[in-house]
């Protein structure tokens, strides 16, 4: 069968090269695209399975009208509900749970208050020290001094009060059974 002067086999593999290109220019600079269309990430519907439905229903289209002597009708209502399906698992079992985890190692001053740390270097009663606080995302050392205006010595487990301009003031933590 023919469409456009062209046959279905080739409007196919047109569609399944274009498509599978620009799938593959989304992905790696969806953050840039969303970026400057800030409308593409707001809204509910999602590039990336517009543009995997399309990969997916052109290839599936192409390998079938190419390989077997199947009526185009049911070529094309097969590779819909492949593409649909694929699509669906693609997103409950790919995209979805990698949106839930997606995470920063990146944190705030604000992120700071409340936990608590280890006097890696002595805290003077009106001098700098420093502070290691771990994390699952690793260890952030920071200076620190006393909030109480009082040393501190090295080793023991302090709780951040208050972060000022990047140093962390602390107090030494008792942990109350």
């Amino acid at each position: 069968m023919e469409l456009f002067g062209y046959s279905l086999e080739t409007i196919y593999l047109f569609g399944f090269i274009v498509s599978g290109v620009l799938t593959l220019v989304y992905i790696l600079l969806s953050d840039f695209i969303e970026g400057i269309f800030e409308a593409l990430s707001e809204g509910p519907i999602n590039p990336t399975l517009i543009l995997s439905f399309l990969t997916f229903f052109n290839s599936m289209a192409y390998v079938i009208e190419s390989f077997t002597e199947v009526h185009s009708l049911i070529v094309l209502v097969v590779s819909l509900f492949s593409a649909f399906l694929l699509v669906t698992l693609l997103n409950i079992f790919i995209l979805i749970p990698l949106s839930k985890a997606e995470a920063t190692l990146a944190y705030s001053d604000e992120d700071l208050k409340g936990r608590v740390g280890k006097v890696i270097l002595s805290i003077p009663e009106d001098g700098f020290g420093e502070v290691m606080i771990e994390g699952t995302g690793g260890n952030i050392a920071r200076s620190a001094v006393s909030f109480e205006v009082q040393a501190i010595p090295y080793g023991e487990q302090v709780l951040v009060v208050d972060v000022k301009e990047s140093v962390l003031h602390v107090t030494p933590y008792v942990k109350l059974d």
